[in-house]
């Protein structure tokens, strides 16, 4: 029997494929929602990259219902999103288009997903950013993207927000995370400084069993220094 079930959005990422790796091993059952398969998971649900959100919603919800058969979902983990940077001067509106596609999006469909299939109690995890706490002129579109996730958190915290009873929304916050495409394009860096994504699964693993909980609607900053991670809360 598995020992609960979760859906990580954004299953094919570097974070998100880390995501249904730990969790299969740790004999949960794993859905992946993202625009291609992760053959790892136990479930798939695909998303139409060229349908509108409301569309997209529609999908994912259906698609969702038919993969549970009636059980319910101990946990969220919307780990989707991607980077632009930009400022006024020049593709404002399509950076800003995509970041909000990548995040916002994802972020408020899986906030849809948990009013309808979290068991009381669950988890929601969202990703926001660090820098998106104050202005970001030269990532303007991140920032609004992000800044919106940040403002969602709080309003699913909070008393009739559609989620089930006693459940925890939390958004994490990364400065940099140890990715394979960051090494890539940014070798010369600092990797002390860089959050390591067992890190995260780790906690993901921890706050889905109920441990460790930081309070609802929390911004969790993710601080690594010479290679060791706290968390920050906001």
């Amino acid at each position: 029997m598995a020992s609960g079930k979760i859906l990580i959005y954004g299953g094919r990422g570097a974070l998100g494929a880390s995501c249904v790796q730990f969790f299969k091993k740790n004999n949960w059952w794993v859905g992946s929602i993202d625009l291609t398969e992760n053959d790892a998971a136990d479930a798939n649900i695909v998303v139409d990259r060229d349908a509108d959100w409301v569309a997209q919603e529609a999908a994912v919800l259906s698609k969702v219902g038919t993969e549970l058969k009636g059980e319910s979902l101990d946990a969220i983990i919307c780990v989707a999103g991607g980077w632009a940077g930009g400022n006024a001067k020049k593709d404002l509106a399509k950076n800003s288009d995509l970041m909000w596609k990548q995040s916002v999006w994802s972020s408020a469909i899986s906030a849809t997903v948990g009013a309808n299939h979290l068991k009381p109690g669950g988890l929601l995890v969202l990703t926001g950013a660090n820098p998106a706490l104050e202005g970001t002129p030269g990532m303007i579109g991140y920032g609004m993207a992000k800044a919106a996730v940040h403002q969602l958190t709080k309003s699913l915290a909070g008393e009739k927000s559609g989620l089930p009873d006693n459940s925890l929304v939390v958004s994490i916050l990364p400065v940099t995370l140890d990715t394979p495409m960051n090494r890539k394009w940014m070798p010369d860096a600092d990797t002390s400084t860089w959050t390591p994504l067992e890190f995260l699964v780790e906690l993901f693993h921890k706050w889905s069993k109920g441990e460790e909980r930081p309070a609802n609607g929390s911004l969790v900053k993710l601080i690594t220094k010479d290679s060791k991670t706290e968390l920050v809360i906001v």
